[in-house]
């Protein structure tokens, strides 16, 4: 989850720097795409999150 919410926030950032600056819009392209990698990542993750750890006793 860590990672997830650390690409969001790299998404944003990029995202805000490539709106906010002339000349940089590359960085918004880059943005939503790491945006794009992050979701589809978490979407992988929670598919196949019907597994539950077991203790050993």
């Amino acid at each position: 989850m860590n990672l997830f919410l650390f690409l969001i926030l790299v998404a944003l950032v990029l995202g805000i720097i490539g709106f906010a600056v002339h000349g940089l819009f590359y960085l918004l392209i880059i943005g939503a795409v790491v945006l794009l990698a992050d979701l589809c990542y978490v979407a992988v993750r929670f598919r196949r999150g019907g597994r539950k750890h077991r203790i050993a006793r």
